[in-house]
């Protein structure tokens, strides 16, 4: 039997972004780079049914790095194999299961002149069923959603759209189960069934009723189970039943305004990542709460006895009550620090409860005053929040104090080897329930059960509920929409302008080096020159500041390499040479004193005349005379 892909469009796999690697995929928080649009592949599963891991492909927020990416209206995921020949249950590969603390949801992109890049899509087929990616690996579908069968162990599959208010009704066919084995099935133990309504925190790698977070019938002794506790209920059911589920929850409440860390906003943390060439929202699964664990090792057994309710009050209390230091036994117990104060855990009252059927016939209300579905407030930690900000395009995970849309009661399935049922959420179904379930459940075996076609139904059959959850959804990208475009600056396809402006940033920033280099080297030079200053006024000192303050005495002459000195007329007129500086009289005299020959104006060779020039180009009158005994022992010292 040949399986293919179901898809609305065929187009070749979209471009991907480069893996983001997490050191430790066990922490709750990813980071994930804003990164730019390039080619790599996907990451390949480990094993069937594998989620992303630390590789995950996070796309870019820019429309313009996802124009080569087609518009999905509908995921391409999943594909279906078949799990053995002539089977009518299937693997589905590729997928992104919830697992490791993360939930996925298809998503798919915005039009271009939308200021987010993506938005929330549906999965083929886009009716109320099972949910591809909410459900452990190990549990096979039919490819229509429907048919679910086991593989060993117990695992769980929740349906894709949860209750959040309302009455709302369902069957489940039991095709193999109370402990029938199938044909090949090797096991000592036969498949076993159960039924109920699980939160988002419940685990798939567990039955329902596990812990706190789920409420479930078991097929086998037709009990009850709740915190891994069974207790009496009702009849058993077989393979061939059918077992009907019904919720009835009380009207959502509405969040306080004035408080903004109340739980009931609704708010969603995602981030877009790419596996498998398909879009994902990819966000944190809520954390179970320390006060929903503590009520596994609960000591106070009284209210899991009352058969009629379980929970039976809001003002349940933690049985790790008697740790805290104000009720700490032994010495040291009054300086003991003080722990985290336990939460209350808050109900939805005693018109919230669950009823099953089996076979037409109401089992009563099996719980009652049900867990609220919202998350424990938690108080605002201005440290970690400072810790999260994003900095330098990083996108960070964040646990979700609020409501993010998806919370609620959803039908959960748990099958144990091998186990076949087939869901049926109406809105026609193989046994009818009453027009009014309320009122059989409130008076068990009074009331007549026969449905009436002329009544009005109190309930809706959960095929209604798909629709309704998915318009809720698109209403929040829509609000989300509208509080992007507040801030929203549009992006401009034109490389050459986003590059001549970034240009003229790094530009800017290099003149802006540039003068603090310079600024850098004057200060160092006028330094230099500060300290170099008082050496030039202590040897300045010792000089003559003009030239006629000083008596040479007679001229003294001094001789030019192979020429004679020419005679003196005694009655001659010379004309001073300028005022000599330090360095070139002195060099001039120990010319004239060794004799070497140098071009200077005042060693060039003698003309005759007055005003000649000389060698070197110089008007001068001719050698200096310097003959006098202190003006050599002056010159002598000053060179020592």
């Amino acid at each position: 039997m040949e399986v293919t892909t179901i898809s609305r469009e065929a187009s070749t796999p979209p471009v991907s972004t480069p893996p983001v690697l997490i050191p430790n995929q066990n922490s709750r928080k990813r980071k994930h780079g804003a990164l730019v649009h390039t080619a790599a592949s996907s990451p390949a599963p480990s094993e069937p049914g594998a989620t992303p891991g630390p590789e995950n492909l996070v796309l870019s927020s820019r429309h313009a790095d996802l124009a080569s990416r087609p518009r999905l209206s509908v995921s391409r995921h999943p594909g279906f194999v078949p799990v053995g020949p002539n089977s009518a249950f299937y693997t589905t590969e590729p997928l992104c299961f919830n697992r490791l603390n993360f939930r996925y949801t298809p998503a798919g992109l915005t039009p271009p002149e939308s200021a987010l890049p993506f938005r929330t899509i549906e999965s083929h087929p886009a009716t109320f069923r099972v949910s591809w990616e909410d459900r452990s690996p190990f549990i096979k579908v039919a490819q229509d959603g429907l048919g679910l069968q086991g593989e060993k162990g117990f695992r769980s599959a929740r349906c894709n759209a949860p209750v959040r208010e309302g009455r709302w009704y369902m069957e489940v066919k039991i095709d193999l189960g109370a402990g029938d084995k199938p044909s090949a099935l090797k096991r000592a133990q036969g498949s076993h069934v159960r039924l109920g309504w699980a939160r988002r925190e419940a685990p798939l790698n567990a039955p329902a009723g596990y812990d706190g977070y789920s409420y479930a019938m078991r097929d086998k002794t037709g009990e009850k189970v709740h915190l891994s506790r069974a207790r009496p209920y009702g009849r058993p059911f077989r393979t061939g039943d059918v077992v009907g589920m019904y919720i009835c929850l009380p009207p959502r409440r509405m969040p306080e305004r004035r408080d903004p860390y109340d739980p009931a906003h609704v708010k969603r943390e995602r981030i877009a990542i790419e596996f498998k060439g398909q879009e994902y929202f990819e966000s944190l699964e809520y954390a179970q709460s320390k006060e929903m664990v503590a009520l596994m090792d609960a000591n106070d057994r009284a209210k899991a006895t009352n058969a009629s309710s379980l929970p039976s009050s809001s003002t349940k209390k933690s049985a790790t009550v008697k740790n805290l230091p104000s009720t700490a036994r032994g010495k040291g117990a009054a300086d003991a620090p003080e722990s985290t104060p336990m939460r209350p855990l808050p109900t939805l009252g005693p018109e919230s409860y669950i009823a099953f059927f089996v076979n037409g016939e109401c089992q009563g209300i099996a719980f009652q005053d049900l867990y609220d579905y919202l998350p424990l407030r938690t108080p605002p930690n201005k440290a970690e929040q400072k810790k999260r900000a994003n900095k330098e395009g990083l996108r960070e995970h964040k646990e979700n104090p609020f409501d993010d849309g998806t919370l609620g009661y959803y039908p959960i399935v748990s099958l144990f080897n091998g186990a076949q049922v087939r869901i049926n959420p109406g809105p026609e179904f193989d046994i009818p329930p009453p027009p009014d379930i309320d009122a059989v459940v409130a008076n068990p075996g009074e009331v007549d059960i026969k449905p009436q076609p002329d009544v009005q139904p109190t309930w809706r059959p959960m095929c209604e509920r798909y629709s309704e959850y998915m318009s809720e959804q698109w209403a929040l990208d829509e609000l989300e929409e509208k509080e992007a475009l507040k801030t929203h600056k549009p992006e401009t396809d034109n490389d050459d302008v986003v590059q001549e402006k970034r240009d003229q940033r790094n530009a800017k920033r290099r003149a802006q080096a540039a003068a603090r280099r310079e600024r850098k080297i004057a200060a160092q030079h006028h330094e230099r020159e500060a300290d170099a200053a008082p050496k030039k006024s202590k040897l300045s000192s010792g000089w003559p500041a003009a030239r006629d303050e000083v008596d040479y005495g007679p001229p003294m002459l001094i001789p030019s390499p192979g020429r004679a000195t020419p005679d003196v007329r005694e009655d001659s007129e010379r004309v001073p040479s300028p005022a000599p500086t330090v360095a070139s009289s002195i060099d001039a005299q120990l010319a004239g004193l060794a004799g070497y020959n140098d071009t200077s104006a005042y060693n060039t060779d003698y003309e005759e005349g007055d005003g000649v020039l000389h060698d070197a180009g110089v008007e001068t009158d001719g050698d200096m005379a310097m003959d006098d005994a202190e003006t050599r022992e002056f010159i002598e010292d000053a060179i020592s």
